[in-house]
């Protein structure tokens, strides 16, 4: 229970930073060439764009990840406690 705990406490943050700083390297792409990014398209345009967070245009992912992180929390502490009991 507690590896099954740990899995889920580590993986989704870690893909969660995966695909920011994917989405930050096409940011700071079209950046250098003197363009700026839309968020919302995920496309380089000529005007400028307004910011969209992140929550706003993946909530599923923001949101689930960090619910699952919490299970996987919970999961650790509730395999401690059983080990504890023996």
């Amino acid at each position: 229970m507690i590896r099954l705990g740990l899995l889920l406490l580590i993986v989704p943050p870690l893909v969660m930073l995966g695909l920011y700083f994917w989405e930050l390297a096409d940011v700071r792409a079209c950046q250098l060439d003197g363009g700026h990014w839309d968020y919302v398209a995920s496309v380089c345009r000529d005007s400028a764009q307004e910011f969209a967070p992140w929550v706003e245009r993946a909530p599923f992912l923001v949101n689930g990840g960090m619910l699952t992180s919490i299970v996987g929390l919970l999961l650790c502490m509730v395999g401690l406690a059983q080990r504890r009991q023996r």
